[in-house]
């Protein structure tokens, strides 16, 4: 009975074992598919187009900052410029979401009217309804309006449509958060404001920490609501810029590829440098809001 017994134990740690092996297998392989376009885009970045149209996978024989160089030269692609309207308006858009985003959930989540509900609900429709479905009536107000190819065109669209997300992230956050603290704080005199601002805003710092996240990649990437707003050069932005180095019959792609990897830089160092408060907000967020 008793080598029975360790004959199953043998048995049943060696079916775990193929099915850690297995599955350890797969992870490593599905993340080498995530890691490999990132690699080939730096290597490929080093190839000058004739090098790189030969052969489009292998490593380049003669490494070459060529593609660099022109791109940070060549006033013509006005890459510095975009790279600066995308950080400014990026910037001013995350700080106008949280700002709104916390006083209204908060709001919603705390002070109750007759309209509390009914404001929720037209909040919430706005994750539903299709950004692209709306580029043309936009269009047609921000031109008869005189608001488009401004810098400041795209803030509106891109503080409208983060709005609905940041409230609903907030709003459920807040409603976590014992309302016997902030009666705590009255009956210690602490006003409305002073209860907001030094109470629980710093208690919402996990959640707005994640709204920030979601939508820093959103409006550094996004692309529909610039082609159609923006029409100057000199206030594209960086999605746009990269069109550039894309032509009607041939595209040169290494060059494409240099200047991605200049784009993305500040969005990587930005994720290096608050890596720790990024994984924490996400995980306060997935749990509370």
């Amino acid at each position: 009975m008793k080598k029975e017994n360790e004959n199953n134990n043998g048995t049943h740690k060696v079916q775990k074992g193929v099915a850690g092996f297995f599955m350890n297998f797969v992870l490593i392989v599905f993340s080498l598919t995530c890691i490999f376009p990132i690699v080939w885009m730096i290597y490929s970045s080093l190839k000058e187009k004739r090098a790189f149209n030969a052969d489009i996978i292998g490593l380049p024989e003669k490494p070459t900052l060529v593609n660099y160089t022109r791109i940070l030269t060549n006033t013509d692609y006005h890459l510095a410029e975009s790279m600066f309207n995308s950080v400014r308006t990026t910037f001013l858009s995350i700080l106008l979401i949280v700002l709104f985003s916390f006083i209204v959930g908060y709001i919603l989540a705390r002070v109750r009217f007759k309209l509390n509900r009914v404001l929720y609900v037209m909040f919430l429709m706005g994750m539903l309804i299709p950004i692209h479905s709306l580029l043309v009536p936009i269009y047609v107000v921000f031109r008869n309006c005189g608001m488009s190819n401004k810098w400041y065109t795209l803030l509106l669209p891109y503080v409208s449509f983060g709005l609905p997300m940041g409230i609903f992230l907030v709003e459920g956050y807040v409603k976590a958060i014992p309302v016997s603290l902030e009666e705590a704080a009255a009956i210690d005199g602490s006003s409305f404001s002073n209860t907001l601002w030094k109470i629980i805003l710093p208690i919402c710092k996990p959640i707005l920490v994640t709204v920030a996240i979601i939508q820093i990649f959103s409006c550094w990437n996004e692309f529909s609501f610039a082609l159609v707003l923006i029409k100057d050069v000199a206030l594209q932005t960086v999605p746009l810029a990269l069109t550039q180095f894309k032509g009607q019959f041939a595209s040169d792609y290494p060059k494409q590829m240099a200047a991605m990897l200049i784009t993305m830089s500040p969005i990587v160092v930005l994720y290096f440098v608050f890596s720790k408060q990024i994984i924490k907000g996400m995980v306060a967020g997935a749990v509370k809001g």
